[in-house]
């Protein structure tokens, strides 16, 4: 017998298949065959909150495909679930990839293949996807395009890689257990640094030895707890110690099956820029809400891979830092507009 989750997935691998070759009219019909008419469409920054397929894809689709005529997307994770609150959402991480031949939301075209990583989670009612919660790794353009703005990103810049055990695509089976040991992380997580000591966390209790953190672009990847923590956590604890205290107005949506979990929240974070270093933002005192879209995947009862996109650019947005405006300074000194290159000819 076939379950909800299973049938869901079908649905939404129809979108898959129709943007793995993408074009503007196979995305539009794919998109409007797989979300409901005035689905509620949460993008990252600059593109806001959209309402219907329509509207996602004529203003992030379409700019994209102009941008990358070949564009591939590039699935490596499918999870899929029933939230406690009686909820159906579908999970997508992967890259999306093209020859990047024209500008994209005025990011100068490189002329080479470009990777964008995407976190993309749908909420189904029936056969139609109700809501979206997207990001799209933008800034991870920026950095190919040598124009990103901000300071530099500590941890290691690259194209995402999909699982090591390459069955992002043929995940099933209860993730209960899976579920529950990062839940529990993530609250002995939240202990530090209101206990000092970092022990207080219990790393080893959770994490693989040679487990990698994949973080966005402007903070980067990391690879085991050193990593992790030099080149993410001790960063971001620094500037925001309060990480975890206030959940007002927060919502965070979970799902598992077998070795995979996800979450997704639009906001799931609140704290305080109270502190300098992290990305280095002055300490403005401010409170920001961050939107972070996760994928975790366990070995022998440990989490090997974490998987995380942050929207940055609405972060720095609510600090009164636009950023694209910023980039596009670099371009001042660049021949604007399309390059005129031979995509997809044999």
């Amino acid at each position: 017998m076939t379950t909800v989750v299973e049938r869901l997935k079908t649905v939404v691998g129809q979108l898959r298949d129709a943007l793995a070759t993408a074009d503007i009219a196979g995305g539009r019909h794919a998109l409007a065959a797989t979300l409901a008419p005035s689905a509620a469409i949460r993008m990252c920054h600059p593109f806001g909150d959209l309402a219907g397929p329509e509207a996602w894809t004529d203003n992030c689709f379409a700019p994209l495909l102009e941008a990358m005529p070949d564009l591939e997307r590039r699935d490596a994770i499918l999870v899929a679930g029933t939230t406690p609150e009686g909820q159906h959402w579908i999970g997508c991480m992967g890259n999306y990839m093209g020859t990047f031949v024209a500008p994209f939301l005025g990011i100068a075209p490189t002329g080479h293949l470009a990777h964008m990583r995407y976190h993309e989670f749908f909420r189904f009612e029936g056969e139609r996807a109700v809501e979206v919660q997207a990001i799209w790794d933008i800034p991870e353009l920026m950095m190919q395009a040598h124009a990103w703005p901000m300071a530099p990103q500590l941890g290691a810049f690259l194209c995402t890689p999909g699982p090591m055990t390459q069955d992002g695509l043929t995940v099933s089976g209860d993730g209960a257990a899976a579920l529950a040991h990062v839940k529990a992380m993530l609250d002995d997580m939240c202990r530090h640094p209101g206990d000092p000591d970092p022990a207080v966390m219990q790393l080893e209790k959770y994490w693989h030895p040679r487990f990698n953190w994949y973080g966005p672009a402007g903070i980067g990847t990391g690879r085991g707890t050193a990593g992790f923590r030099n080149w993410h956590q001790i960063p971001f604890l620094n500037a925001m110690p309060d990480r975890g205290q206030d959940r007002t107005g927060l919502m965070t949506h979970w799902i598992a099956q077998g070795n995979y979990v996800a979450e997704t929240g639009w906001p799931n974070m609140r704290q305080t820029l109270s502190a300098d270093g992290w990305l280095g933002i002055a300490p403005s005192g401010q409170t920001v809400t961050m939107r972070s879209l996760d994928f975790w995947r366990l070995e022998n009862g440990l989490i090997r891979e974490n998987w995380v996109l942050v929207d940055l650019l609405d972060m720095y947005a609510q600090i009164g830092v636009d950023v694209l405006a910023r980039m596009r300074e670099f371009n001042k000194a660049r021949v604007p507009g399309r390059i005129a290159f031979p995509v997809g000819e044999p």
